[in-house]
């Protein structure tokens, strides 16, 4: 047995495989961080008052933030994996094993570097949240949008993850047990998405990252099988998929409330709210349809599912607002058992029903 996956080396090497990021001024970049820094305080008070949601634990120490760039954000992903794979009890011989395996956690890491905007981390200590500086001054520039409303608008979605894990502590812990389930399944122990192996893939974000579109591109032909790469989702057996089901939920809950919250804010926080949503939206749906080295990636990392939970989130948060209002959608921070399942994530009103009576 060769030893765990060596999360120093792979922290080391995932910072080096980084892209370097936009050409930006000294000046230009100091502004993307003052900018981010100042919109962190004034997003959790918008967020605060659009949700009605007050953490459970008022006295706690609020979470960290911390504006990075992309080898920052690295490796802080490679201390979050390896965080995660303790708790979940996630085993030696799952194709993450020694150098091997540090290589193969900074490649993935190393590729996305680019394209994920800010992230909530709920299991590290009292919770931290990342804005990934460069790729929002490349996306702001690509979107032709208002600098500091799209700053904003950004940190708007992560404070919003930040207020649902404050308002929901048993979240983070019902999230770990869902994916212990889901790891635990003896004989049929999928492989991590990057192993180069055959068997299978395991190997989700543990946190939100929320994509820009600054990926590679190229030849994607090696990563196909029969017309197209392998996801996450090809190889999972049928009671892995129930509980992936049971998680994917979860997270259209989190990604679809976060963005109506950003959107909520309205013209009077953010000016160009629309036209940064309009634009944002064209992007995502271009993104999807490239090909290369991009698409590949996009699918076997399950990027395209995470893009339909915002969607399909979104519209089941308005859909239970319309019929009971802010306050009654709160309940859904409740507890585990008020979370919406697959089937009501499509049908709010199944939910309504279920929760409301």
């Amino acid at each position: 047995m060769q030893p765990a996956v060596d999360w120093d080396l792979a922290a080391r090497l995932a910072a080096r495989a980084v892209r370097s990021g936009p050409a930006a001024t000294r000046a230009e970049r100091a502004a993307v961080v003052a900018d981010l820094r100042a919109a962190a305080p004034v997003a959790a008070e918008h967020v605060a008052r659009i949700t009605r949601m007050a953490p459970a634990h008022p006295a706690a120490p609020a979470h960290d933030v911390r504006v990075v760039d992309r080898a920052s954000w690295a490796r802080a992903n490679v201390r979050a994996l390896e965080g995660l794979t303790a708790r979940v009890g996630v085993p030696a011989d799952r194709g993450l094993r020694g150098a091997a395996g540090a290589g193969q956690v900074a490649a993935v890491l190393g590729l996305l570097s680019g394209a994920v905007l800010g992230q909530y981390d709920p299991w590290g200590g009292r919770g931290t949240l990342l804005l990934v500086a460069p790729n929002v001054l490349a996306v702001e520039r690509a979107l032709g949008v208002d600098p500091a409303d799209f700053r904003l608008w950004v940190t708007l979605h992560e404070q919003t993850h930040a207020q649902q894990f404050a308002s929901a502590p048993w979240l983070a812990g019902h999230l770990s047990d869902r994916l212990r389930v889901l790891l635990a399944e003896e004989g049929s122990r999928p492989r991590w998405p990057w192993s180069g192996r055959g068997d299978g893939t395991d190997g989700a974000d543990a946190a939100d990252g929320d994509a820009g579109d600054d990926d590679p591109s190229g030849d994607a032909g090696a990563a196909a099988r029969g017309g197209r790469p392998r996801s996450l989702l090809d190889l999972l057996d049928p009671r892995q998929r129930v509980v992936l089901d049971e998680v994917g939920a979860v997270m259209a809950l989190l990604e679809g409330h976060a963005d109506v919250t950003m959107d909520a804010v309205g013209r009077a926080v953010v000016p160009s709210v629309r036209r940064i949503r309009r634009r944002f939206e064209a992007r995502r749906d271009g993104a999807a349809g490239t090909g290369g080295m991009r698409k590949a990636l996009r699918a076997v990392l399950g990027m395209d599912v995470k893009l339909a939970q915002y969607r399909d989130g979104a519209a089941f948060v308005r859909g239970v607002r319309r019929r009971v209002g802010t306050d009654g959608l709160n309940a859904v921070w409740a507890e585990a058992d008020a979370l919406p399942s697959a089937a009501e994530i499509a049908d709010p009103a199944a939910w309504v029903r279920r929760v409301h009576g």
